[in-house]
């Protein structure tokens, strides 16, 4: 941001704050102001970005820069689509998994959370769209920046693995989708494949221009919209639960677990980047004070309707499930991978089975979701490494870094439902892990008058948001406490277990051995089945699976109920 010409000054008013902060502003970047900055990265060229047309068909350019004009409907539709596009992460198969669980193991109790956690997660949101709006830059570019080398370097490597770990989930989400709706033919590995068509898809439509890409996306939400509400209209819960769940705070020791999980899958680390990029997609002067505040008014107001929206679809997607499945047998061991086979057990057929609406609202959420995670790819890895490479390439490596692993993935744990349900609990972790790596950066660069100038949040606004950083990372770090407490158990549990079969097929096997119970493994699995709870045996199958599948009691499943 460079200091306004002679001609271009206000005239003094006594107060010189805004005229000082200004001055600030292009002192945090110097390269801006050398002939190579046509060279660096940036998240729109020129020539994609929207024009914002007043009701006179004036631009903005053309007004009066410190007057915010008065409010315009027209100018809203125009600021209309970085918050659809951002609300996806929040609707991605991740959060759909921690609906579905919360509502089947906690009911209609946590659904006040829900709501809470989204609007936690709005208050983050507008703060990353304030910093791209009032400086011009987004936040992977203001890290480079701001920070050292090394520590830009360390970021953009916990950047990558956030959304690398998110993109699995949401490309698996596709997957199972793929395979609920052919009735099976297609295996998991197949759903990869035709989901990562998808960057070409995205790359497609990107030359159309952004309107078309946020009108795709605004499909996707309908989509998910209305395959979640039909669902809703089939299973009819109770409204007066369903009230007093949205107003009324309950929180038990039983349901702690799913409760972490709400707050906590709320703030995506790559949604934080990424909706500071979005915003510059419409043309805005960061040296124009009036525009700027403008530009946040409305992006405010748009976020706000999207984030309410999908606070709406995952309200519905709990309900139903709270509705089928709480206190029944099933509640601890549903998932994404059977949910839809236990929603058409309860609910049945119908004109159009309840299996394909499921299936029809995840596949949407799976696509836009990993559409929206290759976006933010490009914008992380351009941001950090200031490259300037060829959209097809870059969006060609971004889709690269997720489908690899998650072909790996696909072949790997495509065995059981139980190693899928283990995989998604170390990728929420991983993902539990960078959170910080996003929020603290953020919260940083907004609260600092070098960077954003008159548009530093206040004192009032920068502890609100500390402090709901704060809860949220400590949220996390509950999580990843709780995990990892749960994992050692289970390796030393499966460690105890390995050397116990050992000396009891030992004794069962040896020559002598007359007592006829059965094969030795028949009888360690009746010990497990009798021993354990439905919630336990269905983990440790899922954990033994993943780390003593060389072993031989791998030959027999744990016949758990809920699987």
């Amino acid at each position: 941001m460079m200091t306004p010409e002679p001609s271009q000054q206000e005239p003094p008013n006594g107060d010189g704050k805004d005229e000082e902060a200004n001055r600030l502003l292009p002192s945090k970047s110097p390269s801006s102001l050398s002939p190579s900055s046509d060279e660096e990265e940036v998240a729109y060229e020129s020539r994609e970005k929207i024009s914002i047309v007043d009701l006179e068909g004036e631009t903005l350019e053309s007004l009066d820069a410190s007057a915010t004009p008065p409010f315009s409907w027209k100018k809203l539709w125009l600021f209309t689509g970085p918050g659809f596009l951002m609300s996806i992460a929040f609707l991605d198969p991740g959060n759909l998994e921690g609906d579905l669980q919360a509502g089947a193991i906690a009911g209609y109790s946590l659904l006040w959370l829900l709501m809470w956690a989204t609007v936690m997660g709005l208050l983050i949101q507008l703060l990353s769209a304030r910093v791209g709006v009032a400086t011009g830059r987004h936040l992977a570019e203001l890290c480079r920046e701001e920070y050292p080398t090394w520590a830009g370097r360390l970021l953009w490597f916990m950047a990558e693995l956030a959304l690398i770990g998110a993109d699995i989930q949401e490309v698996i989400g596709s997957a199972i989708a793929i395979k609920i709706l052919s009735r099976g033919f297609l295996p998991l590995w197949a759903g990869v494949v035709i989901t990562a068509s998808d960057c070409f898809i995205f790359l497609f439509l990107e030359n159309y221009g952004v309107r078309k890409l946020e009108a795709v996306f605004a499909v996707f939400i309908a989509t998910m919209g209305l395959s979640f509400a039909w669902m809703f209209g089939d299973a009819k819960p109770s409204g007066r639960e369903l009230l007093i769940g949205v107003l009324v705070p309950k929180l038990s020791s039983k349901t702690i677990r799913q409760a972490v999980g709400v707050v906590g899958c709320v703030i995506m680390p790559h949604n934080v980047f990424l909706h500071s990029a979005l915003v510059q997609s419409r043309k805005i002067d960061p040296h124009r004070k009036g525009r700027v505040q403008e530009a946040l008014n409305y992006y405010s107001i748009e976020s706000t309707v999207a984030l309410l929206i999908s606070f709406m679809i995952n309200l519905f997607v709990t309900t139903v499930f709270a509705k089928g499945f709480y206190g029944t047998k099933q509640a601890d061991g549903i998932g994404l991978v059977n949910a839809g086979q236990y929603l058409e057990e309860k609910y049945g057929g119908g004109v159009f089975p309840i299996l394909y609406v499921w299936g029809i609202g995840l596949l949407a959420a799976g696509q836009s979701s990993t559409i929206t995670g290759t976006y933010a790819g490009q914008f992380i890895m351009g941001g950090f490494l200031n490259l300037r490479l060829k959209k097809w390439l870059r969006a060609l490596i971004t889709r690269s870094f997720a489908i690899v692993p998650t072909m790996i993935v696909a072949l790997v744990f495509n065995r059981s439902e139980a190693s899928l349900d283990v995989l998604n609990e170390w990728l929420n972790v991983l993902q539990s892990m960078q959170i910080p790596f996003a929020l603290i950066p953020l919260l940083t660069l907004v609260s600092k008058e070098q960077v954003m100038g008159v548009f530093k949040v206040g004192p009032l606004l920068e502890r609100v948001a500390w402090t709901v950083a704060a809860l949220v990372i400590v949220i996390n770090g509950y999580l990843l406490l709780d995990f990892f407490m749960a994992e050692v158990d289970g390796v030393l549990f499966g460690f105890l277990v390995n050397l116990f079969l050992n000396a009891l097929l030992h004794m069962l096997e040896a020559p002598g051995c007359t007592l006829c119970f059965g094969s030795s493994e028949d009888i360690l699995f009746s010990i497990l089945e009798d021993e354990l709870n439905t919630s336990t045996c269905h983990r440790i199958k899922g954990r033994i699976e993943w780390a003593l599948v060389s072993n031989q009691i791998m030959q027999r499943e744990v016949p758990c109920a809920s699987i």
